[in-house]
Parts: C-alpha cells; structure tokens; sequence
C-alpha cells in the first residue's frame, strides 16, 4: 500500500474528519506548526517503497521556524535542537565523521530514513497541545501499514513513548533497537554509547540493502 492510499482510507473516516476540522480552524485563528505544505513532507521525502529506517517522534517542535514535517529535524539556519545535538554527537563517536553544522535531515530522509511524529501537528509554544484530536490513531494506521511491508526495515525506538509502539512491530523481516531519548534529560541512560546508528547500518547491510550515510 502507498501512503496516498493509506490517506485516501483514513480521510473518510469520522475521527479523520473531526481531526481535519480541528486543524483548519486553529489555523484560522493560532499559529499551527508545521505550515500546511510540510504536514506530510516525511512521507513525500520517504515513500512507503524506499523506507529502510523508522524513527519515531511524538510532536513537532514549537518554536518559530523549527518544524518541517520531518522528526528531530529542523531546516538550514534554526540552531540545532539538543536531542539532535546528541544524536549528532553518538554518529560521531562510532564513524570518523564530523557532522553538519545545521540540523536539517532531508538528507536522511532521501535515502529511506522515515522521520515520523506520531502527532503530526502543534500550537505555537505550547507542546502536546494536539496529543488526542487523532493524529495518534492516523499514525498507528501508518505505522501497522508499515510493520506488513516486506522490505527490511530498521526501527529505531528513542525513548518510552517511541518504544511504546513496539507491540506492533512483529514483522520478522524487520529489526527494532531501542534506547533511551537522545534528550538531555536521558541521553546519559543508555542512547550515549549505544551505538545504535551503527547495529542499524550493520542489520541493512546484513540485509543486503545499502547502509544509510548519516553525515553528508
């Protein structure tokens, strides 16, 4: 299944109805982010057809200019966040590269990394503020859609409310690896050292599917 046909099942379905008319009328009065034409950009950059990795995010970030549709990412010119910050920095620590000095991913993306919040949507400065309008019963659909692709596929769980979706993940063709959120507040519980980019290239290749290049 395409995510074009995925969309076309879901958007005729009461709770996608409701959810589209919550978001049109914040955006007529709030400040909604990411801006209409990223809502679904992780999935245009990403085909169901090409995913080779998952990472999973909750909500967009809710800063001015930081959310573009892809999760952790933020485009050319807006500091890099700090649970990208210590991504960066784990990559660095298992590869001999140095790592871009702006925080947008587009580049993983392309290459079949499917960056996807589990909330596709958030008010200004105010983060959660769309956790339960069903954006979370859109992305399960997604997310069991693609746990059935026959491809290999690389889970990459960050964190309780990312590894809270591994009772879905039964493909035995895929892999999950699991640690703690790359956040300052949890990055010292287990996502530092974990090598976890690393065990992710190594099951692709094992696969016989090209590894990804996470620096540029």
């Amino acid at each position: 299944m395409t995510f074009t046909a995925l969309y076309e099942q879901e958007s005729v379905k009461p709770y996608f109805k409701e959810l589209k008319r919550f978001i049109q009328e914040e955006r007529l009065k709030k400040m909604i982010y990411p801006k209409k034409e990223d809502l679904f950009r992780a999935f245009e950059l990403t085909p169901f057809d090409q995913i080779k990795v998952v990472i999973l995010g909750q909500d967009p970030y809710h800063g001015e200019g930081q959310a573009h549709g892809l999760c952790f990412s933020v485009p050319k010119g807006i500091p890099i966040p700090p649970s990208l910050i210590n991504m960066y920095k784990e990559i660095e620590s298992v590869y001999p590269v140095r790592m871009p000095k702006h925080g947008d991913l587009t580049h993983w993306a392309t290459q079949g990394v499917l960056l996807l919040n589990t909330i596709l949507t958030v008010e200004a400065n105010k983060p959660l503020s769309h956790q339960n309008k069903g954006w979370e019963t859109f992305t399960l659909e997604v997310i069991k859609t693609i746990n059935q692709l026959d491809q290999p596929i690389c889970f990459l769980l960050f964190g309780a409310h990312a590894r809270s979706y591994k009772m879905y993940l039964n493909n035995p063709k895929h892999t999950v690896l699991e640690t703690s959120h790359p956040s300052p507040l949890s990055n010292y519980r287990g996502f530092s050292g974990s090598g976890v980019f690393k065990s992710c290239n190594d099951y692709l290749e094992k696969m016989g599917v090209s590894p990804i290049k996470w620096h540029e």
